[in-house]
């Protein structure tokens, strides 16, 4: 209903309401004028809902007394209030270097972020650390704040919490002035079970966008789960994508929850051998797949420079080749496996028990061809409850040792060398791009933790600590300064977009990990106390190497122990290949990158 004016009921499962305008031409609904949704489902009762397609919806202030329930507001600005981008679209980049960021939690005060802090604060910050593309996480509304954005209500509402559409799209304008290629973290996976904000039994039923019964909740998540067979499921799904890009301006999509949608069993339970049984059987949710698969086709039809990423830890073969080869057409998959394999050691295992061919097996474990994004850490391992890399190595010593006038700490020592070994190796061996969650670069200590019941609604933990890596006399200055550094080398370099590493010395001993890449061969000690000198490293090429990156430079607070003068190295007669070597001193948890400078 509409003011007495009914809906006419169109193709496809849509309702159109024709309202006339005012007797001065103006439009009969005023930009921010609220306005609802009601229903009236098969028993007569009549429902009171926010339409699927809103596209700017709020919370009430609590000092308002109206509720806890979002409303729906007109969001249709007078020309001089709208925002035009200034800027063009970036290119895809050949070498895709991602700053993964939630705005809500980039402010430094305990308060919700702003998009206008983002652009103004925080991309300047990204840029200068070389990345070159961000993805933007908790943009689609969602009415639970700790849900992190993941238990979306309002598909085609960008966050109220963090300004208005206006202000989203100049952020995003920023980013492009900057160079900075946007992601955005799109969830088509599932949906909130919330039902006065969101799409659950919009129409009064259970099958209204999702599935009935088992197959349309999700055990784990208690979610709802969308049924890709409808028609008109698909349409709402793929007009969001298309939304987001034409009215906002994104480049490029990370897809969450691709691993649920794939398997009728969610991937709950499951391993993942690598046993194509696993992958062509009938546990495959060949309706989900369709849908990635048109979805991946209609994005790059659209508009060649998008990148799409899969969140998928199962490994489902054909999923980053294009669609015109049979497969599904992402781009790029996460590499799930490398973060878990981090926490794995630093929960269990002390550094000289580290299985360094493990190591590299995780690191180097990826199909030819599927571009993989390589991480040590994401936003998962920042939750409450569990810990970031920095804290598993230094746990509560950070808060009275990280100060560069402190007594030295044999744990901050170890925690600083191999926080950006882990790091490096990562980027360097792991696959074809990589990702940072913001913060990460220089440690950040601190667990995320959302206000909630469970903490008197603090903000204390929903924040980002920009003070620690500003101050000058605190040596979490040195990890940001190498996280810098290591992206500005791949830049020189390209060893993102160039073929896989060539493992040539992997040892359990020495703890010993040499690898050559797209003209550069590095060398990882991870052993707890052992240098060597003169430790021979094979390489392809004959010729002159110089060190150009070295996690023990003082510049990343290390020691200044490698020798950076020129190494020669000889092709010697009837050998090929390989059987070159020069011969470094190789201290312990350090990683040195050597330039093949010249032939």
């Amino acid at each position: 209903m509409g003011g007495g004016a009914p809906f006419k009921k169109l193709d496809f499962g849509k309702w159109e309401l024709h309202l006339p305008a005012n007797p001065d031409g103006s439009a009969p609904i005023r930009h921010l004028s609220e306005v609802k949704v009601i229903i009236r489902n098969q028993a007569g009762h009549l429902l009171d809902r926010l339409s699927p397609w809103a596209t700017y919806v709020r919370q009430p202030p609590k000092e308002a007394n109206q509720g806890v329930n979002f409303k729906q507001y007109v969001w249709n600005p007078p020309p001089t209030e709208r925002y035009l981008c200034k800027h063009a679209r970036p290119k895809r980049p050949k070498s895709l270097r991602i700053y993964e960021c939630h705005v809500g939690i980039a402010s430094q005060e305990p308060r919700v972020g702003s998009y206008q802090n983002f652009a103004d604060n925080i991309i300047p910050r990204i840029k200068r650390q070389g990345y070159n593309a961000i993805q933007v996480m908790a943009v689609m509304e969602h009415a639970y704040y700790a849900s992190f954005g993941y238990q979306v209500t309002s598909f085609f509402a960008a966050s109220s919490r963090c300004g208005t559409p206006e202000e989203l799209k100049r952020m995003i304008d920023v980013a492009h002035e900057n160079g900075l290629y946007v992601l955005l973290d799109v969830v088509h996976s599932h949906a909130s079970k919330n039902v006065q904000d969101g799409l659950n039994q919009f129409d009064g039923t259970n099958s209204c966008f999702f599935h009935d019964g088992a197959r349309g909740e999700h055990s784990l998540w208690d979610s709802r789960l969308f049924n890709y067979m409808e028609y008109e499921v698909l349409r709402f799904l793929l007009s969001n994508l298309r939304w987001w890009h034409d009215e906002y301006y994104f480049d490029g999509y990370r897809f969450d929850g691709v691993t649920s949608m794939l398997y009728h069993s969610r991937g709950i339970g499951e391993g993942f051998s690598g046993d194509y049984n696993e992958y062509f059987g009938l546990n495959v949710d060949t309706d989900a797949l369709n849908y990635l698969g048109l979805a991946n086709y209609m994005l790059h039809m659209q508009n060649p420079e998008v990148i799409t990423i899969a969140e998928d830890v199962s490994g489902m073969p054909t999923l980053c080749r294009p669609v015109d080869e049979g497969g599904i057409g992402f781009d790029y998959r996460l590499a799930m496996a490398i973060p878990d394999k981090w926490i794995e050691l630093l929960k269990e295992c002390s550094d000289d028990a580290w299985n360094i061919g493990n190591i590299v097996h995780t690191l180097t474990n990826r199909r030819w061809k599927e571009n993989t994004v390589a991480y040590a850490e994401s936003h998962d391992q920042a939750l409450v409850g569990d810990k970031t890399i920095a804290f598993w190595l230094m746990d509560k010593e950070m808060y009275t040792h990280m100060s560069t006038l402190s007594e030295p700490s044999l744990i901050i020592d170890r925690g600083i060398a191999l926080h950006k070994m882990i790091r490096l190796i990562t980027h360097a061996l792991g696959g074809e791009a990589y990702l940072n969650f913001m913060g990460n670069e220089f440690g950040h200590p601190e667990w995320l933790d959302f206000p909630r019941v469970g903490n008197n609604d603090s903000y204390h933990y929903a924040r980002r600590q920009w003070n620690l890596v500003d101050d000058p006399l605190l040596k979490y200055k040195f990890l940001n300064e190498f996280d810098r550094a290591m992206n500005e080398l791949e830049e020189r370099f390209g060893w993102l977009h160039s073929d896989p590493a060539y493992v040539s010395w992997k040892h359990e001993g020495d703890k010993i990990i040499a690898f050559e890449r797209a003209g550069l061969v590095f060398v990882f000690n991870f052993h707890p106390t052992q240098s060597f000198t003169g430790y021979r490293v094979g390489t392809n090429w004959a010729g002159t190497y110089q060190a150009v990156l070295s996690s023990d430079d003082e510049l990343f607070g290390g020691h200044n122990r490698i020798d950076k003068s020129c190494k020669h190295v000889t092709r010697r007669e009837g050998y090929a290949g390989r059987e070159n070597f020069f011969e470094v001193y190789t201290p312990s948890r350090t990683a040195v990158v050597y330039a093949h400078v010249s032939d």
